[in-house]
């Protein structure tokens, strides 16, 4: 427990190593300290699962077998957790049936020892960046997620049905209220979407999976 959260160079992203050998672990610090990647290790995968998480671009470097949980059991588990962080398995013999499984789960290179340093560097350098594009397109939805909790019922079933191709006309008709009052609407959603156009609308739609939310029950709310 004494190694959990060592810090091998403070400030940005963090290289997690999980191996319970220790050999392995200080030579991988010092590399990825030469690096310039801050390195936490770990001695066993109860203790990395169990540390404190913050949304900061990461990867982690897992062996395979370890005393307490698989290495598969801990990707499994990292995405139980809806964890976005990349992996790279190592290992110390091959086997095609696990390095299979564990690159359809996602896994970002899986390395049979020995390595060489500079193919676990690449293969770092690709987890990060996968990581580093993972956060901002979260944090992209998370944005378009309040855009969309600021709009009221009425402009959110208009915005429905503008982004299911309905002309204002034919909005106005399905929701039983005048084509301006649509427009007023429309209008509206777009400046609190904060879309330049309607294919941007659409865009936006897209990547919160919205569907149309017009019906019977929309017809009866106010306008």
């Amino acid at each position: 427990m004494a190694e959990m959260g060592r810090v091998a160079l403070a400030g940005g992203p963090t290289v997690f190593v999980v191996d319970d050998d220790i050999s392995v672990r200080e030579s991988l610090e010092l590399l990825m300290a030469a690096a310039g990647f801050q390195a936490r290790t770990f001695a066993t995968a109860r203790e990395f699962l169990a540390r404190p998480q913050s949304p900061a671009p990461c990867c982690l470097v897992l062996d395979v077998s370890l005393p307490d949980l698989n290495g598969l059991e801990v990707q499994r588990r990292l995405a139980g957790q809806h964890t976005e962080m990349p992996i790279i398995f190592i290992t110390g013999h091959g086997d095609i049936p696990m390095t299979v499984e564990a690159m359809k789960a996602g896994a970002v290179e899986f390395l049979t020892k020995p390595f060489g340093d500079e193919v676990l560097l690449g293969a770092i350098g690709d987890a990060l960046g996968r990581s580093q594009m993972a956060l901002a397109e979260a944090a992209e939805l998370n944005t378009l997620r309040e855009r969309f909790a600021s709009l009221s019922r009425r402009e959110e079933e208009v915005m429905a049905l503008v982004v299911a191709g309905l002309l204002n006309k034919q909005v106005g008709g399905e929701l039983g209220i005048s084509e301006i009052t649509v427009k007023a609407h429309r209008g509206k959603v777009m400046r609190k979407m904060k879309a330049q156009s309607l294919a941007e609308l659409v865009k936006f739609a897209a990547r919160l999976r919205l569907g149309s939310t017009a019906g019977s029950s929309a017809r009866a709310a106010p306008s």
